[in-house]
């Protein structure tokens, strides 16, 4: 049991990652008044941390007083392509948001999230508060395993993407190298979008690129032929990802439309139910640029927030949003071990589990797994994060089904993307 419950590694572990330790030994640095000196530490007091990560073979103590890495402290150092000294470092998202399972407790017996109880104010809103932090979480989600969907989805006659909560378009520019004749609309809050475009013109793609600094609970901008939510979905409850996915059916109708397909009214209720008012990646650079609507949703949307100088998008969450007894969870079952096309059939799909290429009117959904083939340790650790952090949750293939046709959407197709990512096809009910 004790090696489950220490508390006191893990936590050796995040400060030797902030304080860059490894970085320090791998450039020679070893004895520890040295490494004190070198990292602003009190002598006594490091060697007592490092003598503890020393015992656990995170560092070697080949002489007293002299410390050396070992396989396990190289992972933090910062040019390890693994990234684990961002993903702990204390200054940084990862190890900043790790902290808030210290409210663990409050979480469990509320069913709140436990992040408000750990820093006062609500994720998003705390995101916002702190751009340092934000400009690191989009880092992180850059960085992540989220660009594989690109090469998972099939493109075929897709004249423009949307993606929606696209963060800063490492997406966007995997798909668009792939597609040089392509375009995309990168949608995110405006500090978010801002760093996109930076990114983007690095890449030299910024020219094939529009930037919609905006919240994805306001009406999306029409005109793409796919509205793409790569990991956006699994932070939010059922409730407000539901509005999300309604914002994306009502966009990517209009586009159908225009181009002559038939479409119904299923499902195309734009009522917002109290929608949560905060995407991802949200950060303050723009506000002296927007108007925020504390807790109320709005109507309209900038067409591009960087050079209109005047989005309006919403800022905190409603307090009957944060109750997770108040989401409207419908009643998806968890099919873990069905395989992929029986997955698809049961959330009413209209053809076989099989990619969807086409044009006009599709929403395309990115997510985990959430079946019993892929990591269940895994699964169930990301769907307490996602309650402790923001009060999101992992789904299931049928759930996320199930939350497609609520906002009048038909699961076309269903197939993996690699990296216990799925890919959920859905088209504009007809």
């Amino acid at each position: 049991m004790a090696p489950l419950a220490d508390l006191v590694t893990p936590m050796a572990v995040r400060v030797a990652a902030t304080l860059r330790l490894a970085d320090l030994i791998a450039g020679g640095v070893s004895r520890v008044e040295d490494l004190a000196s070198r990292s602003g530490t009190d002598r006594d007091a490091l060697g007592r941390l490092l003598r503890h990560l020393a015992g656990h073979g995170v560092f070697a103590e080949p002489s007293p007083g002299e410390f050396a890495l070992t396989d396990v402290s190289s992972l933090l150092r910062s040019d390890h392509p693994a990234g684990m000294r961002t993903a702990f470092a204390l200054d940084e998202f990862g190890g900043r948001m790790d902290l808030a399972f210290t409210e663990l407790l409050h979480t469990i017996r509320t069913g709140m999230p436990a992040w408000e109880a750990a820093f006062g104010t609500p994720y998003w809103d705390w995101l916002a508060a702190h751009p340092d932090m934000a400009a690191s979480f989009d880092a992180s989600m850059a960085s992540s395993t989220r660009t594989t969907a690109a090469g998972a989805i099939d493109w075929s006659g897709v004249r423009h993407l949307v993606d929606v909560g696209g963060g800063t378009g490492s997406l966007v520019a995997e798909v668009l190298r792939s597609n040089p004749d392509m375009r995309a609309t990168l949608l995110d809050l405006p500090g978010t979008v801002a760093r996109g475009r930076a990114f983007l013109a690095e890449q030299g793609l910024a020219d094939r690129c529009e930037f919609a600094g905006q919240s994805f609970f306001d009406p999306l901008p029409a005109g793409g032929d796919v509205y793409l939510l790569c990991a956006v979905l699994h932070d939010w409850p059922d409730e407000q990802a539901t509005t999300i996915l309604r914002r994306c059916a009502e966009a990517a109708r209009a586009d159908a439309e225009e181009h002559g397909a038939p479409t119904d009214q299923r499902g195309t209720d734009t009522e917002e139910h109290g929608a949560a008012t905060h995407q991802h990646g949200a950060d303050t650079e723009e506000r002296d640029a927007a108007t925020h609507q504390h807790g109320t949703p709005t109507d309209h949307h900038p067409a591009d927030t960087e050079e209109h100088g005047a989005a309006t998008h919403q800022h905190g969450t409603p307090s009957d949003q944060r109750s997770a007894g108040a989401e409207e969870r419908g009643a998806p079952t968890d099919q873990r071990g069905a395989a992929t096309d029986r997955r698809a059939a049961a959330a009413g799909a209209g053809g076989s589990a099989t990619r969807a290429g086409g044009a006009g009117g599709r929403v395309v959904i990115v997510e985990s797994h959430g079946t019993a083939g892929d990591d269940p340790a895994t699964f169930a650790e990301m769907d307490l994060r996602m309650l402790v952090l923001a009060g999101g949750r992992e789904r299931t293939v049928e759930d996320y089904s199930a939350l497609a046709a609520r906002a009048g959407l038909t699961t076309a197709a269903v197939h993996p993307a690699g990296s216990g990512l799925v890919v959920i096809d859905c088209r504009v009910a007809r």
